[in-house]
């Protein structure tokens, strides 16, 4: 049955933290010192990367072009090329991992894992839930089928779909690291520094208040990352030399979309009431999830492990992540703290005329 009252889900909380409470937390492990290179460094994820290794004391260099958050990390070296043809800056250089944050290209992982095969011990590619041909199979693990050319049309000329470009980046990881290739494959990076309010839109519309529309019936799977869960966790990866294909999401026990909203409200000020619409009435009005419903994918039509992946592989190689009260809070922080201009509009969700008409649609038809 879904929770879909704030009461309950706040009771589900409570007892959760107690038993959080109750865990002992692992003594940390000897580590030695890498010398990392980051392709990008300076976006979303990077940043946080970049100060976890460097608070754990690994030298970083970054490569990018030089033209996001340039005034970024003053003391740690930075080399200048692009990804898309000048990779001269690498030549000559080692390091004992690569992480490649940056590759939307296959080409561009071609290049750089080529150039860098000799050069460096282990090379993490961070790559997607999007290159699952197939999300019907519950539970979702690395092994189910991924987009190909085989299975994916792609006309003479035309840009790669999303899914299939990282898959095939992929491939060409681990071609030129055979044995040697990490690849996590993330869902919907959220949290502070976020540029595409994917996430953002719910605490921020929850703030606002009043009637707010809310896909399905609140029963619908979601799992995502915290981007600073992502990054640390990638790091302790490379410190212990792990290798393999990885998911990256959670929580481990997937919550219901009432939950996660409930979640957000609690962590707000907001004098806001969810008004439930049911999935084929949303569809029928070309409201399309994920992307006017931000986050929310029915379990259904072939999406029914969107949600449900098994992470207990995951897990057991130290994947952790804080709690969605954390997460919320801190996004809601930071787009508050963001200039007036950058807050005049999301850049996700539905919006409020068109969440305004939904709503009045669905009430004349039940009363």
């Amino acid at each position: 049955m879904p929770v879909t009252d704030r009461r309950t889900f706040l009771h589900i909380a409570a007892a959760g933290g107690a038993l959080l409470t109750l865990r002992t937390v692992p003594r940390p492990r000897q580590r030695r010192e890498l010398r990392i290179l980051i392709l990008g460094g300076t976006g979303f994820i990077g940043p946080y990367q970049v100060r976890y290794a460097l608070d754990r004391g690994h030298t970083i260099t970054l490569f990018n072009r030089g033209r996001t958050n340039p005034q970024l990390f003053p003391d740690v070296e930075k080399l200048v090329g692009d990804r898309a043809g000048d990779l001269t800056a690498l030549e000559g250089r080692t390091w004992d991992a690569v992480i490649d944050n940056s590759a939307t290209d296959p080409t561009w992982v071609e290049r750089s894992a080529g150039l860098l095969a000799n050069a460096v011990q282990t090379y993490l590619f961070v790559s997607t839930r999007s290159v699952y041909y197939d999300t019907s199979r519950v539970p979702m693990t690395v092994d189910a089928p991924l987009f190909s050319y085989e299975n994916t049309k792609v006309d003479a000329g035309a840009r790669l779909p999303y899914g299939l470009s990282k898959a095939l980046a992929e491939q060409a990881a681990r071609k030129h690291f055979p044995g040697r290739a990490l690849v996590v494959r993330p869902s919907l990076i959220v949290g502070p520094g976020d540029l595409t309010d994917r996430f953002t839109y719910w605490p921020v519309r929850i703030e606002r208040g009043g009637e707010i529309l809310a896909p399905g019936d609140g029963a619908d799977p979601v799992q995502i990352i915290d981007a600073r869960d992502l990054s640390e966790w990638m790091i302790r990866l490379v410190e212990d030399r792990v290798t393999g294909v990885y998911n990256a999401l959670g929580p481990r026990t997937p919550r219901s979309f009432a939950e996660l909203l409930h979640g957000i409200k609690a962590v707000t000020t907001a004098d806001a009431t969810f008004t439930w619409v049911d999935t084929d009435f949303l569809l029928s009005r070309d409201v399309q999830p994920y992307r006017e419903m931000p986050v929310w994918m029915p379990a259904r039509d072939g999406r029914e492990g969107f949600g449900r992946f098994d992470i207990s592989r995951e897990v057991a190689l130290g994947l952790t992540f804080r709690p969605l009260a954390v997460t919320a809070r801190d996004t809601l922080e930071y787009y508050l703290g963001q200039p007036a201009e950058r807050q005049e509009r999301l850049r996700a969700g539905i919006t409020a005329e068109r969440e305004l008409e939904v709503l009045k649609l669905w009430h004349e038809r039940h009363g």
